[in-house]
């Protein structure tokens, strides 16, 4: 069985001064940070996934600016995967599945940012594709939602959707948990 480590939307805009910070994000980033030294020491592979809105009207993740750079607590080295998405599917018209398939990969590590979003839309797609998951509870962000006047807080919020992908889509483990059985 080959494990990769996908580490989705890690970028400057989801940290303290970016233009949608998330709750939780620098911790996350850090836990996201551990999960790649393992991934690096064992040399196993890595792919960062970078989002950049080219949806009207958003605003962040805009092409050309400072808040779609991967955050430098994930920066990729020289010859890391570094995929670019416009979708919160990390598989939605990207070359994903085929470098996975041809990386002959059966396992997913995965973590990062919005959980909500692009975790929750990525992970069931990789479940839905044949790929066995491990969500990294603790190296993923999200933020407050509200909806019919009520608010939902980012805690809240993180707990119904890991809850949600546990698991017939992914085992939810902590970073400590999965590099354990690396």
């Amino acid at each position: 069985m080959t494990t990769a480590l996908l580490l989705i939307d890690i970028q400057n805009d989801y940290f303290p001064g970016g233009a949608m910070e998330l709750v939780g994000s620098p911790q996350a980033g850090a836990r996201a940070g551990k999960l790649l030294h393992a991934f690096r020491q064992k040399s196993l592979p890595i792919i960062h996934v970078q989002h950049i809105s080219t949806r009207p009207g958003a605003s962040f993740f805009l092409p050309d600016t400072a808040g779609v750079q991967i955050h430098e607590c994930v920066a990729p080295h020289a010859g890391e995967t570094v995929l670019r998405k416009n979708f919160p599917n990390s598989f939605r018209d990207t070359p994903l599945l085929e470098h996975l398939r041809r990386h002959e990969v059966t396992r997913l590590v995965i973590a990062g940012m919005m959980t909500q979003m692009c975790i929750d839309t990525s992970t069931r797609a990789a479940a839905d594709l044949g790929f066995q998951c491990l969500l990294a509870h603790d190296a993923c962000a999200t933020k407050a939602l509200s909806f019919g006047g009520a608010t939902v807080s980012a805690e809240n919020v993180q707990t119904a959707f890991l809850a949600a992908l546990n698991g017939l889509f992914a085992r939810v483990l902590s970073v400590e948990e999965i590099c354990a059985g690396l």
